[in-house]
């Protein structure tokens, strides 16, 4: 899935906007990993950028504020053994996070009134339980 990574219809990262990293992983990998730099980081500029609308972006900014250093948003990825999967893992995982933070936000929750039928039967529902545990008292069984 190289090249540019889609985030949301037709708008997509581009590779140029990208800076790759790439460095030594831990895990599985026996003596393999001690040569070899697997692990890939990806660092985007969003305060720069010019892929996405000026919206999305003033949108990403505020969601992933906590996350960006100088104004990047990094993603590190060393969960595989090649070099070439872990920078496939952080792509996805780039433009993952950034549809997530410039999805528009979920439409206000309007008041509504609660039927009477809903009320009467919660009501006519407790009464029945406070019957059955008014009947569990030992009261009027005595001498």
């Amino acid at each position: 899935m190289s090249g540019p990574y889609r985030i949301r219809g037709s708008v997509a990262l581009s590779e140029a906007e990208l800076v790759w990293r790439f460095s030594r992983a831990s895990g599985p990998g026996g003596q393999h990993v001690n040569t070899s730099d697997t692990r890939a980081e990806v660092r985007f500029d969003l305060a720069a950028t010019r892929s996405l609308p000026p919206v999305w972006k003033e949108r990403a900014l505020e969601r992933l504020a906590d996350r960006l250093v100088d104004g990047q948003v990094v993603v590190r990825a060393g969960e595989h053994r090649s070099q070439w999967r872990n920078r496939e893992a952080a792509a996805v995982r780039l433009a993952a996070l950034l549809a997530e933070a410039t999805a528009p936000p979920p439409a206000p929750r309007r008041k509504r009134r609660v039927p009477r039928g809903v009320n009467e039967r919660r009501l006519r529902e407790k009464k029945q339980r406070s019957d059955v545990k008014r009947g569990r008292t030992g009261r009027g069984w005595g001498p």
